[in-house]
């Protein structure tokens, strides 16, 4: 018998599936084999040479393949004439379907007789040891060239997968990497197919050598490579690992280096890659010969504007005698493109025809512009959002089904949809209406994430006692787009019930109408502030206005009650005299609020882009039973650095004061001379609650109170995960201790408030966007007021934190390390945040 001979172009289709760069070098290592040349069919037949007619034919040996199969593949039917060149045909026929490992034929009377051996299916496909090439892409490559659980098996095939899996490996400088096939025999002709892959190490770029380049700087050149020598960075970067395809991307950066210089006769000379005999070290040198610099005699637009060419030829950077640069023609090539493609030219191109003068160094430029057909929207799809309305999606829109096509609505459009917030991904693609060459539509790929979250906690602690907690908010409520939030807590220090709505789209123009209602019981004590309680609700309804397409005013109209409990000796002094002055522990208050804001940033989760800000006044009306308002002014801007380094700035910046007139009252005291230092004699008068009137020579004293600047209870404060990390929530800025506790000294807040961060961010330490590590640096204070403010007094703290979307919720974890602070301060190194999300 004669073993069957491969015909899959197996280690080629991997590549074509897997690597379609791959393609065309594989194209020159990998044929279709062919059959042996030493086949011959009379070995495999017993069929008499003069022949026979086949008055039926039978299939014996099969197992899993149904004979109607065979008989479909089969060149042969009954009533043929068998002969030695017809038998041939037949195997050969079989062969090629590689269902079988061999083939005979025989004769049994006017019966032809076909034996068979099938090729064992693969009972179970398993990867081990990938992590650079994933086992869900190769499955799928493997899948599409046959080699799959429930296919027929083919070791020669196995065997050119494994050398293509080794090439693959190598281009990634991995040159160490083991792959060893391990095929298990199962009953039923089936086996277990066990692909274990050793990745090892990447071979590291020990140097770079460039030979020729005389008028720059080695280091000038080689700083846009991938390809590096290995630095103290490369753990985060990883460019000191070797990769064929980022070698090829590199030496285009070197041809595009002295082509943006004017250096248009540059060539490279036979770039060598060299390894180490321990496979773990690579040397690369490119020679190079630079030439002579060449300048633009001319630039002449040419072609179907479209636009006035007076307007084409403002956006050509080029200019006559300057230096040849095709990164500037490149830039304004793009630059003309995508203003055709704002109005409806999807398929605009600019042709550049260089004229090169090498006698006299110069380079006359055609551009040639080719707008192509003027292209319609037919529809706009969204695709992937399974909880989010449509209508949700189309109302962010900036291009409109029926309209020309326009390249700046689109992004503006997925800049929308990332600034929802709803989605982890938004691609956009524009896909050719068959059979019409003006139309396409525009298709948004979307990968939601989660919106909402979920938070129950219950517990028991000496100091709060039983707590438990429920809290509930869903920025997408069931898919349209509408903010939800319901919160319940109690414990034996808190009592908390909110509820809050907003609809960002009351009225089709953007015009958002929400409201809040509330009702707390506070004891401030343990929440790092001073010591007194309070029972406040409220009601607010709050609007929104866009008025531009990055910015909006908004508003806010409510009506509130706080109730405040201080007792003298437990709150500072400064507190209970506020309290006095008013005369009233419950304080009533109309607010409004107005506010601006811009938006910019390129994502709602994760921006690496834009920046943030929001300017906004708050107010009690006349009326209320303090007069007074706040202004805040809050700003985050990203910086995107490079592709690994993302710098963010922020600030926090508020300032409060009363608008009325201050309020002074003469309180009444009554007490006694008591020995507090037990040395015999009274040294401290111990008041008694104030009495009205006084009563004369009973010991009663007077003092006078004033109530002025902004209440305590609507101070600021900082130090904490969202402030000045390294200290303790709420416990930076002006302290006071109550009368007869000169120790306790208890965080007051202030009327100031000046905080700031710079945060670097690694946006690729991950490869899951949903995870960020940052190093920051926090500074920042809260003063009693505008006199106080003293730069000298911020503190200051650096670390690093981790920021996660995780499937369980958004957390944030830091550690800081503060540079500055003061006695007293308390600090807290180890901080996070955390909630559940659904």
């Amino acid at each position: 018998m004669t073993r069957t001979p491969t015909r899959h172009l197996l280690a080629l289709a991997l590549a074509t599936a897997l690597y379609p760069a791959a393609v065309l070098p594989a194209l020159a290592q990998v044929a279709a084999p062919a059959l042996p040349e030493s086949f011959d069919p009379t070995a495999t037949t017993s069929v008499p040479g003069q022949g026979f007619v086949a008055s039926d034919i039978r299939v014996d040996g099969l197992q899993r393949i149904a004979a109607g199969t065979v008989f479909t593949y089969l060149p042969i039917e009954r009533g043929d004439t068998i002969d030695q060149a017809r038998a041939g045909e037949a195997v050969r026929a079989l062969y090629r379907t590689g269902f079988f490992e061999d083939i005979s034929l025989s004769r049994q009377g006017d019966i032809l007789v076909i034996t068979v051996r099938e090729r064992p299916a693969i009972n179970k496909l398993t990867l081990t040891g990938n992590k650079d090439i994933k086992s869900e892409d190769l499955l799928r490559g493997l899948g599409d060239i046959g080699l799959t659980e429930g296919g027929t098996f083919d070791r020669l095939a196995l065997d050119r997968v494994t050398q293509e899996l080794a090439r693959q490996y190598n281009n990634r400088g991995k040159y160490n990497v083991e792959i060893s096939p391990t095929v298990a025999t199962l009953d039923r002709n089936r086996v277990d197919l066990t692909i274990a892959i050793k990745e090892g190490k990447a071979a590291k770029i020990r140097h770079v050598n460039l030979i020729g380049a005389d008028n720059f700087e080695k280091k000038d050149i080689l700083s846009a490579w991938e390809s590096r020598e290995s630095n103290w960075l490369s753990w985060y970067r990883r460019d000191d690992q070797y990769s064929r395809e980022k070698f090829a991307g590199d030496l285009e950066k070197l041809n595009s280096w002295y082509l943006d210089r004017g250096y248009v006769d540059m060539s490279i000379d036979s770039p060598q890659v060299a390894i180490s005999p321990d496979r773990q070290d690579i040397y690369i040198t490119a020679g190079l010969t630079e030439g002579e610099k060449y300048t633009v005699s001319s630039i002449e637009i040419t072609g179907d504007t479209v636009l006035p060419k007076e307007r084409i030829e403002r956006m050509v950077l080029v200019k006559p005698d300057q230096t040849f640069s095709r990164r500037l023609l490149e830039i304004s090539s793009d630059a003309i493109t995508a203003t055709l493609s704002n109005v409806g030219y999807a398929f605009a191109q600019v042709n550049t025809i260089p004229d090169i003068d090498r006698e006299n160094r110069t380079v006359g430029v055609t551009l040639q512009v080719v707008p192509g057909p003027r292209v319609n929207v037919r529809n706009v799809v969204f695709r992937g959002n399974t909880r989010t309305a449509d209508e949700v999606l189309r109302r962010e829109m900036r291009q409109f089904e029926g309209s020309w096509y326009s390249q700046a609505a689109i992004d503006r459009s997925k800049i929308r949809l990332q600034g929802l917030g709803f989605f982890e991904e938004v691609n956009v693609d524009s896909e050719p209406v068959p059979g019409s060459s003006d139309e396409v539509d525009v298709i948004y790929n979307l990968k939601e994430t989660t919106s909402g979250s979920f938070m129950f906690g219950l517990g028991y602690s000496q100091v709060s006692g039983a707590t438990i907690q429920a809290q509930l908010s869903q920025n997408n409520f069931l898919g349209t787009g509408n903010r939800v939030a319901v919160q319940a807590q109690r414990s034996d220090f808190l009592q908390r019930y909110d509820f809050s709505y907003v609809n960002p789209y009351f009225t089709d123009n953007g015009v958002s109408l929400g409201y809040n209602v509330w009702w707390r019981e506070y004891d401030y004590g343990n929440f790092n502030t001073a010591q007194y309680n309070s029972t406040n609700a409220g009601f607010q309804t709050m609007w929104g206005i866009p008025i531009t397409e990055t910015g909006s005013i908004t508003g806010l109209f409510g009506i509130d009650r706080n109730q405040i409990n201080a007792f003298p000796g437990s709150a500072p002094d400064s507190i209970v005299d506020y309290i006095n002055a008013i005369g009233q522990r419950t304080f009533h208050a109309w607010r409004g609020e107005i506010g601006w804001s811009r938006n910019t940033l390129n994502h709602g989760l994760t921006p690496t882009a834009g920046a943030s800000q929001r300017l906004w006044l708050e107010a009690t009306l006349p009326g209320s039973t303090v007069e007074y308002y706040k202004i805040n002014y809050n700003i985050s801007k990203y910086w995107p650095l490079s592709r690994h380094l993302v710098l963010n700035t922020r600030a926090e910046l508020g300032y409060g004061d009363s608008y009325g007139d201050a309020v002074s009252r003469n309180i009444c005291f009554s007490g006694s001379i008591q020995d507090t230092n037990n040395d015999g004699r009274g040294d401290t008068f111990v008041p008694n609650p104030p009495s009205d009137p006084c009563l004369p020579d009973s010991g009663d004293y007077v003092e006078t109170v004033t109530a002025d600047g902004l209440p305590f209870f609507e101070n600021f404060y900082a130090g904490g995960v969202r402030s000045v990390r390294g200290f303790r929530d709420n416990t930076l800025g002006p302290r006071e201790a109550p009368s007869g506790n000169s120790t306790f000294r208890q965080p007051l807040g202030g009327s100031v408030k000046t905080v700031g961060s710079v945060e670097a961010i690694f946006p690729t330490l991950f490869d899951s966007p949903a995870a960020r590590i940052s190093a920051f640096l926090d500074f920042g204070n809260v003063y009693k007021d505008l006199d106080a403010f003293d730069v000298g007094e911020f503190r200051a703290s650096t670390g690093v934190a981790l920021m996660w979307r995780s499937p369980m919720g958004p957390i944030s974890i830091s550690y800081a390390y503060p540079l500055k602070k003061e006695e007293g301060d308390e600090l807290e190194r180890l901080q996070f945040t955390f909630g559940g999300a659904f």
